[in-house]
């Protein structure tokens, strides 16, 4: 190639390496490299080219529990789109790196090493290794996590979505409709988000003036989730009910059969919110009532949070919360 353009080899790699060192190469010259480049057929060498730029233009995406395959309608496809969008928008490519919650064949530390192949990486998944990530943590490579998670204070960065205060509005919301007796049934995960709703209806009731303990919050992974017990609830006066979304969504589709079986309707005979869109919401998300998660927007925030750290950028907030908006739904309605 050098032959071809006339000109010396050292000159050709500093033109298509495109470094700050052939700023000063005259664009004649530039010109008959590129020339000669198109005859021969030169493709770059995008490693090459990478690694003298001194990073990869690599995102890597990390994720606790199984991703593919996602469909559209699971809570992963938001995200997942959000961070692609943001990353081509951003100029990077994204290495996707495979979890051990499912195989069990490769443990975390092995795949965690690997992440560093990429100039940084986010993380999904509802629970992280605390002994792994405290580990990786301690290198200088950037990292974003998709959810709120303050046990590593400062040291992780994460976009997460503001529960607590999306929960106490839906349960401001029901009072404002007339429901004094309002119990919260959720999963017996405690992973942060369950965490988190819990504390919000907590507070909702609280500034509402409703004591937690004339409704309560019930644990249940569905199974004893009976037609039975839920006619005492009934009895009892308990007029609303709270449920989560989950990957599972186990204690609101206990709820809804268990609601079918007896007969009763939303929101003529029980009002129902969901903190969340479930996965398994008949006949849509938007029927009901509760608020939704902005996935999509977390996904690129977290990209663009990761990219900044990347940059050096010292202004950026380490620790992102994003507001949940409210869906009036149909299963909400005036107090029986």
């Amino acid at each position: 190639m050098a032959r071809l353009a006339g000109v010396s080899q050292p000159t050709v790699s500093l033109i298509l390496s495109g470094g700050s060192a052939a700023v000063g190469i005259a664009d004649e010259t530039r010109r008959k490299v590129m020339a000669a480049a198109e005859q021969l057929g030169y493709v770059p060498d995008p490693i090459a080219k990478r690694l003298a730029a001194g990073q990869n233009n690599l995102l890597g995406l990390y994720t606790f529990t199984a991703t593919f395959p996602t469909e559209m309608s699971h809570a992963y496809h938001p995200f997942l789109v959000g961070i692609e969008q943001e990353s081509a928008a951003q100029g990077y490519d994204l290495l996707m790196f495979i979890a051990s919650s499912v195989t069990g064949e490769r443990p975390h530390a092995e795949v965690l090493n690997r992440v560093r192949l990429a100039d940084g990486c986010l993380f999904m998944g509802r629970h992280l290794p605390i002994r792994e990530m405290d580990r990786l943590l301690a290198t200088d490579l950037p990292v974003v996590y998709l959810g709120r998670h303050d046990d590593f204070g400062d040291r992780l960065p994460y976009v997460g979505a503001d529960y607590v205060t999306a929960t106490a509005e839906v349960v401001r919301h029901l009072a404002e409709l007339g429901h004094h007796k309002i119990l919260y049934v959720r999963e017996l995960d405690d992973a942060i988000s369950a965490v988190d709703r819990e504390a919000g209806f907590r507070r909702g009731m609280a500034e509402c003036g409703l004591p937690v303990e004339r409704a309560g919050v019930v644990r249940t992974d569905g199974s004893d989730l009976t037609t039975d017990r839920l006619r005492g609830w009934y009895e009892q006066g308990v007029t609303a009910i709270v449920t989560e979304a989950t990957d599972t969504d186990a204690a609101h589709r206990a709820v809804l059969e268990a609601a079918s079986a007896a007969g009763y309707r939303f929101p003529e005979d029980l009002s129902l919110a969901t903190l969340g869109a479930p996965e398994h919401a008949v006949p849509g998300p938007a029927f009901l009532s509760g608020f939704s998660v902005p996935r999509r927007e977390m996904g690129a925030a977290a990209v663009r949070l990761l990219t900044g750290l990347i940059a050096g950028d010292p202004s950026l907030a380490r620790h992102q919360l994003m507001s949940c908006e409210p869906v009036p739904g149909q299963t909400a309605g005036p107090a029986r």
